[in-house]
This record gives C-alpha cells, structure tokens and sequence, in this order.
C-alpha cells in the first residue's frame, strides 16, 4: 500500500522531467495514484516526458487563462478518471520586462499577465475541478517564499504574495466541502521556468551558502515529497498552510 494508494491526481504544468510537476508525478505514482497531467505550449515535448513516467499518463492541453479550456477541463479529466482526489498547481509565468531588476519600469499589461497565470490560475483551476470533486480532496500548489523582497524576482514575487493569499481564502471557501488547500514554498530548482529569471545566478549562490540543511540546486524530489504527503490522508486536518522546503533558508537571518 502505497502513501497514494487509490488517489486520482490532476498535475499540472509539466514542460521537462525537471519540472517540480514531473516529480510530483513520478512520486504519486510510485505510491499508489492515478495521474492524468496538463501542459500548455509544447505539447508535443509534454508528451514526450509523460513517457519518462513509471506509467505514462494522459496528457491534456490547459491554458489557464483560457476559460474554454477551463469550461471542458471537468469533462476532458472525466475521460481519463472517475473524479479526482488532489490537484496540483504548479504554473507561473512572468514576461521578462517583469523580472530581472525592472520592477518599476514593468507595464500594468505585462504585470497583469504574471498575476493571472501565477496567482488567479490557482483558484480558476480549483473552481474547474470542484465538479469531479464530490468526496473532498486536496489541492497543493507550488510557491517561493514571498514574505520578502528577492532580487531580480520582482512581480513574479508579487504575484506569488497573491498565490499565498488566495491559497488561504480558497481554503476557507473549500474547506466546507472537504477539500484542503495547502502550498509547498521549494527553494530554487534549476528548472525551465527558473532558468527563464534574468540574474538566477543571484539565487543560486546565495541559497547553498545560506541554508543550513544545505540545498542541491538540480533536485527537485525534496519539494515533491512534500507535495506527496500533502495530498495524502497523512494531514486531514491541514489547510491554509505554507510548507517551507528549502534547506531552512526562510528562517535565517542575515
């Protein structure tokens, strides 16, 4: 009996086998789950990873700032499984004139892109599976601390203060039907999307000093073991919350 066994899972946003989705998946079907995955863009890549998968999953197609896809999500997920247990959100976008040190030059337009796709998605893509949700469940999304100011983060890491914050008013929303809504705070991975932040570096060198559990910078398993256990029965009673998994660094000083 895997910590999964039986658990039907929605994850979301893989793009290569270093994505935090992909561990995610790879992990939830190590113990137990069913897993149908979402990608946007390059599908064709996307599908071409899910056959990295112990099990390849179906793939499904998702923009989550088109309602369209949003408005079939249910039905197109029904195909492949019969409800759902756990979601995963595990999608950001930021247009680079929004990151790198040009805070105060981004244009409200590009700043409206990164806060839909990082921030409003979470509760478009609960509200699209809340139908195949009938028995409760969980939904964990991915997040970068954003108590402070990072360099080079910049609306990305505003956008992320709204994630926070709308993973505890969906909790409070949700909860009355059984569904918990929890986020998993991962240091910095070498990813696809982290790669894409203009002075990384800056990111990269400071954590593996500062930790002090110490951080490997191309091992995304540790966050994705979190994300496991969330949505797992282990934490019935856990919502709202903010799970830090990034070597200790959010609770160093200087």
């Amino acid at each position: 009996m895997g910590l999964l066994s039986g658990k039907r899972l929605l994850v979301t946003g893989v793009l290569t086998d270093a994505s935090f989705g992909f561990s995610v998946a790879k992990l939830a079907q190590e113990e137990g789950a069913q897993v149908v995955l979402t990608g946007f863009g390059r599908m064709s890549l996307v599908e071409r990873i899910a056959k990295r998968l112990p099990e390849p999953p179906p793939v499904l197609e998702l923009d989550v700032t088109n309602q369209e896809h949003l408005n079939s999500l249910a039905t197109r997920v029904g195909e492949h499984l019969d409800g759902l247990d756990g979601v995963v959100h595990s999608v950001a976008f930021a247009p680079q004139s929004a990151l790198g040190g040009n805070f105060l030059n981004t244009s409200w337009e590009d700043v409206a892109t990164a806060v839909h796709v990082s921030t409003y998605s979470m509760k478009s893509l609960a509200v699209a599976c809340l139908p195949l949700m009938k028995e409760g469940g969980s939904i964990v999304g991915l997040d970068f601390d954003a108590t402070v100011a990072w360099p080079v983060y910049d609306w990305m890491g505003v956008a992320k203060a709204g994630l926070e914050s709308t993973s505890r008013y969906l909790a409070r929303h949700l909860g009355p039907q059984g569904i918990r809504v929890n986020l998993v705070a991962a240091g910095p991975v070498r990813t696809m999307a982290a790669k894409s932040i203009p002075g990384f570096q800056e990111f990269e060198e400071m954590w593996t000093t500062r930790a002090p559990l110490g951080w490997d910078l191309g091992d995304p398993v540790p966050a994705a073991r979190a994300c496991v256990a969330l949505l797992s029965d282990w934490f019935p009673a856990t919502t709202g919350e903010i799970v830090h998994v990034d070597g200790g660094v959010h609770a160093m000083g200087a």
